[in-house]
């Protein structure tokens, strides 16, 4: 039982309690999280990293008037935990549960929804805008990673930030990872920062005044008047990038010592204008697994069975690495996800074909076309989800130009318990209205591989792969060896339905047609594969005297069938696929039941499609 954590219903409880309590408290969340989320899964140890980081800003803010703006959201779990949520903390990420990020809906306390990286400085300007132009006087925070101020966006609002002047306190919390380790300038500026003089002689008081007396909480006491007397004589490194955006620097400040940052945070409120107060953290703090691994603990899945059989990522990662084998100018990018998207071997095996650019997905796009031009190959491999932030930049720069640049789109469709913010479900509709640019969807591992075998043998022009994350569909078909663009395959036969299928949901379609089967109902199952340019001539064979349906693990707006209906207006289709709304998060089958996009929901979608059409409705 976790005494003090229990206790805590509202979040100003914590600024009630006594420092040495304080540090009991981080104990209790930290063995809560643990508890949980190896048993549940979710984002462990980033979470792990800002437990006394939470507990400082509740001590000194109040949540319930300032402005508390996090960055990417997966390391809010000691927060929800401590802002009147501990008792359905059990529930993160499950289906009808809490969120595993904030979320506006879900607490008064969530001022700011996030689930992808760096929008937490431009958003926290605004709030600071509101509140200047509105005469109220609340203070406004944004919290950030060091990973996340390598995108633009992040820079963007700093930018913005120094030229403004308003009171903001940005919190840079710096522990040298994203998901996988940092990258670029800014990561080398800030490890620059942390060797500096100042702070190793700021943290050898800190320690020095804690050792001075055998009472913790006497230690605590005066460990907290060492901390405001070094604040007031500043604890600024003058090199620091930030004084150059005009954003005042305070730091590094070690992230860990509830003393240190209580007294930072305490001081620094006063102060006008903008200012970035940089904290030292360790991902995955007080479970040793996840400080050892931070990177593979970045995200657990719980308890779960062990499957057989083969993985779209892993197959991703053997395709690409025997191509690159084969051809010296197959290089690979990605951003900041080489773990995630299968290029960790890659990056091993061909360290100087291997580009990671940080979380800078707009920069991984123009960048692959620089290199397309000047003779390479390139695989740029970006979530689904994160490419809608790359889509100005695959329209202008790789479309218009016709760059020969191979998109691998991983986590495409309906990804689970991360929820809305990463659902992949829009890149057929993104990709679909480009002009030029080509777009496969494989329903398995094989043909997957050979696509991109294919594809990186003659490369030419902007080419999209979409393709889900896990374990393949255990019904599988066999495949031509050549799946040239413009065609499909006929994987299932039937006279009365024609099921045109994307991706894996060529599975799906054909468990739909046992079921019909047995209803009287005759299916057959055509798998594009290119779902641009689609093999228009064949679709419009097969639906000779068929009731057509589409079915997509993607959005109904835009997608690939309404993309058929309007090159085939003369057909009637069933467009199936993910409706004009915001998929919630929870377990993946789950979802696509309640979307009836598995085989039970499809089947009976389409045994009430051709019932009416029988019935003349």
């Amino acid at each position: 039982m976790s005494q003090i954590l229990d206790g805590i219903q509202e979040p100003g409880q914590v600024a009630e309690l006594s420092l040495e309590d304080r540090v009991t408290l981080a104990a209790e969340v930290r063995k809560r999280i643990i508890g949980v989320i190896c048993n549940t899964g979710g984002h462990l140890a980033s979470s792990l990293g800002v437990v006394e980081l939470t507990i400082a800003l509740l001590t000194i803010y109040d949540p319930g008037i300032d402005r508390i703006v996090w960055d990417v959201g997966h390391q809010t779990y000691p927060w929800k935990l401590l802002t009147g949520r501990g008792e359905l903390f059990h529930t993160i990420r499950q289906t009808g549960g809490l969120s595993g990020f904030p979320r506006r809906s879900e607490s008064r306390f969530d001022v700011y929804g996030t689930g992808h990286s760096s929008t937490s400085i431009s958003a926290a300007l605004g709030f600071a805008g509101a509140r200047d132009i509105s005469g109220r006087g609340e203070r406004v925070v944004a919290v950030i990673g060091d990973g996340s101020m390598t995108a633009g966006l992040a820079l963007e609002g700093l930018n913005n930030a120094g030229a403004l002047q308003t009171d903001i306190t940005i919190i840079l919390n710096d522990n040298e990872m994203s998901i996988s380790k940092n990258v670029g300038a800014l990561s080398k500026h800030l490890n620059k920062l942390l060797t500096d003089p100042t702070y190793n002689r700021f943290k050898d008081g800190v320690w020095k005044a804690l050792g001075k007396v055998p009472s913790l909480g006497e230690r605590m006491r005066i460990a907290a008047h060492e901390v405001s007397s070094a604040v007031k004589k500043t604890i600024v490194t003058p090199a620091s990038i930030f004084e150059e955006f005009g954003v005042n620097y305070f730091g590094p400040i070690p992230g860990h010592d509830l003393a240190a940052l209580t007294g930072v945070l305490s001081r620094v409120k006063k102060l006008p204008g903008p200012v970035l107060i940089h904290v030292i953290t360790r991902k995955g703090k007080g479970y040793s697994p996840a400080e050892s691994q931070p990177v593979s603990h970045h995200g657990v899945s719980g308890v779960v069975a062990k499957t057989s059989g083969a993985k779209f990522t892993g197959s991703f990662s053997e395709a690409i690495l025997d191509a690159a084998e084969k051809d010296p100018t197959v290089v690979a990018i990605t951003a900041a996800m080489p773990d995630g998207t299968g290029l960790t071997k890659f990056a091993n095996r061909f360290p100087h074909r291997f580009f990671d650019v940080g979380i800078a997905e707009q920069h991984a796009v123009s960048f692959a076309c620089g290199l397309a031009f000047g003779g390479m190959k390139p695989v740029v491999a970006i979530y689904s989800s994160f490419m809608q932030r790359a889509y100005d930049q695959v329209i202008h720069d790789a479309a218009l130009q016709d760059a020969p640049v191979l998109f691998a789109m991983d986590r495409a469709g309906v990804v689970g318990a991360d929820g809305p913010t990463h659902h992949g479900i829009y890149d057929i509709s993104m990709f679909l209205a480009v002009p030029g640019l080509k777009l496969a969807a494989p329903r398995d591992c094989t043909v997957l591989k050979k696509l991109i075998s294919k594809e990186l043998e003659d490369l030419s022009g902007p080419t999209g792969i979409r393709y889900p994350r896990g374990q393949e569909p255990e019904l599988r078909f066999s495949s031509p060896d050549s799946l040239p663009q413009g065609t499909g395959q006929v994987v299932r036969e039937g006279d009365q339905v024609l099921i045109i299928a994307v991706g894996p949901m060529v599975s799906t379609a054909a468990l739909a047609g046992d079921i019909l089967k047995e209803k009287g109902i005759d299916v057959m199952v055509f798998d594009p594969v290119w779902l641009k340019p689609a093999p228009v001539e064949t679709i419009r064979s097969l639906a000779e005297n068929r009731s057509v349906i589409t079915l997509e693990e993607g959005s109904v707006i835009g997608g690939f069938g309404q993309y058929v209906t309007s090159i085939l207006p003369a057909l009637d289709v069933l467009n199936l696929g993910i409706p004009d709304e915001f998929a919630p998060h929870g377990s993946t089958l789950e979802i696509l039941a309640d979307l009836k996009l598995d085989p039970a929901g499809v089947a009976g979608s389409i045994e009430d499609h051709v019932r009416n059409r029988s019935e003349g409705c």
